[in-house]
């Protein structure tokens, strides 16, 4: 069977359109990810938010809503998106309210989600199918993704993708030069709370898809490869995107082609293409 078979499936395509979605909004966002030194980030929202599924899938079968008709709330991601905002918005207080570092602040989070989602995961019978599994959002599973889901993702991807270029000038002179730019009348701390608040939307609906483990790697690996190509912050945007497309289709090949995990392979294929960029990128 060749590749253009495979495109025939249906699931497949969802993939491939998942893939592209989250390829599309993660290299926007990761490029001011990495700019602004906070690569971790996605590592912390990432984890937030499979704490959040850990939450919501408990409550879905504490309240018996498990095959119910009641739509969202039988799906633990519309209770990892606000936990993964609240999550974010903490993360952002501490940076600003505190004398704790980046990393630290985020650290915390890391740690705090982790443990709500093992606890919580542990107290699900293991006989229930919940149509999601702590291994599915570790590990990714984008080759299962459903019609519902991928609306889900083509609906943040635009939203988020639209907001990221309207406020790319502004973002780009904040990350920069922070004092100049307030100087100048931009709400430089308003910019980095919404941007933390991108980040929790597009980092928790895309780790349901590419894997909590992975998801860091998908958001930095990309826009970190620009940076070591790119002479402007708008060809470093360009290319960041265009890496994470072209990584997306080449794994989802590759993976179809050699029968493994398409979320590590899509990862790995970024990596290959790290590789030249740092060996050979401007110093």
């Amino acid at each position: 069977m060749s590749i253009l078979d495979a495109l025939a499936f249906p699931f497949f395509q969802r993939a491939l359109v998942a893939g592209l979605a989250i390829a599309v909004m993660a290299g926007l966002l990761g490029v001011f990810v990495v700019q602004r030194r906070l690569s971790f980030l996605g590592d912390g929202l990432a984890h937030a938010a499979f704490g959040g599924m850990g939450i919501g899938a408990f409550v879905i079968v504490s309240s018996g809503l498990v095959g119910s008709r009641l739509g969202l709330f039988t799906q633990p991601l519309w209770f990892a998106l606000p936990f993964s905002m609240v999550a974010a918005l903490v993360i952002a207080w501490l940076r600003r309210g505190t004398r704790l570092s980046s990393d630290t602040a985020i650290g915390v989070a890391f740690a705090v989600s982790v443990a709500l989602g093992v606890m919580f995961f542990s107290l699900i019978p293991p006989d229930m199918n919940l149509g999601v599994s702590a291994m599915d959002l570790l590990f990714g599973s984008i080759l299962g993704v459903r019609g519902g889901d991928l609306w889900l993702i083509l609906g943040v991807a635009l939203g988020s993708s639209l907001v990221l270029l309207l406020l790319w000038g502004r973002l780009g002179y904040a990350t920069f030069d922070d004092e100049l730019a307030r100087a100048d009348g931009v709400r430089t701390d308003r910019l980095e709370l919404l941007l933390f608040l991108l980040a929790a939307v597009i980092i928790a609906v895309s780790a349901s898809v590419v894997g909590v483990i992975l998801m860091a790697a998908y958001l930095v690996i990309p826009a970190a490869a620009a940076r070591l190509l790119a002479r402007t912050l708008a060809q470093m945007t360009v290319v960041s995107v265009l890496m994470g497309v072209v990584s997306t289709l080449a794994g989802l090949a590759l993976s179809f082609y050699l029968d493994v995990p398409s979320g590590s392979t899509i990862v790995l294929t970024q990596a290959a293409l790290f590789v030249p960029a740092a060996l050979f990128g401007r110093r």
